[in-house]
């Protein structure tokens, strides 16, 4: 079985310590926040495949890749990088494979190496399709996410309260017009008042007394007449001579009417 062919040695590939001096295109420091940016190199793609063999690889010719690590030891030493055996009798820096969907998704962890079973995971890589990212790292996506809904949350509540101003300036405009339509009562001037029943009065005075009454037709007793009459004992009846307390009008009718000679 033929062995699948290694990347040429590029002067990205080598290791800076070993050449005998710092490299100008040194990558930065390990922990620093390089999620901003992404790697991708056509022209090795194109070249070699990109499978779990030559993988870690194409991650050395990245920023993202640690020079300091224990899996550039093992390179120098020309044993596979991701030996997991070899890399547990060692201390310090690493980077493992922790996922692989070839040919599309590889996720590389860096972790710190304190013993053969002890590890601390430090950061997370990714190449999905040939390019390379960071993950970021979990307080940073919190951070993000509440950020984001705080935003959205002060954004909804401007937006609210400029429409609760526009109602109320919609609801005082509404109370003016219909205070304006309305007829607003006067109040009263007790001077004024007065010298109204002044005048009225002077008026009153000036003018003729009123005619009297036009006396009742014959025969007619008036309604207070009328209710003494009936105060009177019952037994005392009337005199021959003297006629009833009748209306001869409104009592008797028409055809009870009495004539007069």
């Amino acid at each position: 079985m033929a062995a699948t062919p290694l990347p040429p040695q590029g002067p990205a590939m080598g290791n800076p310590s070993m050449d005998g001096g710092a490299n100008p295109a040194m990558p930065p420091p390990p922990g620093t926040d390089m999620t901003g940016i992404c790697f991708r190199d056509q022209l090795w793609l194109n070249t070699y495949p990109l499978d779990r063999n030559l993988v870690f690889d194409y991650f050395a010719l990245s920023p993202f890749y640690d020079w300091t690590c224990n899996n550039e030891q093992l390179r120098s030493r020309a044993i596979h990088p991701l030996d997991l055996s070899q890399l547990s009798k060692m201390t310090g820096m690493e980077y493992m494979l922790s996922e692989v969907m070839e040919p599309h998704l590889f996720v590389i962890r860096k972790q710190k190496r304190d013993g053969p079973e002890k590890v601390t995971p430090v950061l997370t890589y990714y190449i999905l399709d040939g390019s390379i990212y960071q993950a970021p790292q979990l307080g940073n996506v919190f951070a993000a996410r509440i950020g984001r809904a705080l935003y959205h949350i002060s954004k909804a509540f401007t937006i609210a309260s400029t429409k609760l101003e526009k109602v109320g300036n919609a609801d005082a405009e509404n109370e003016s017009v219909s205070s304006e339509s309305k007829p607003q009562k006067e109040a009263i001037d007790i001077k004024e008042l007065k010298r109204v029943d002044h005048i009225l009065g002077a008026l009153g005075r000036k003018l003729p007394p009123a005619p009297p009454p036009p006396a009742f037709p014959e025969g007619y007793v008036p309604l207070a007449a009328a209710s003494d009459s009936d105060k009177a004992p019952e037994d005392q009846q009337p005199s021959d001579g003297q006629a009833p307390s009748i209306d001869p009008i409104i009592d008797q009718g028409p055809a009870k009417r009495l004539r007069i000679q």
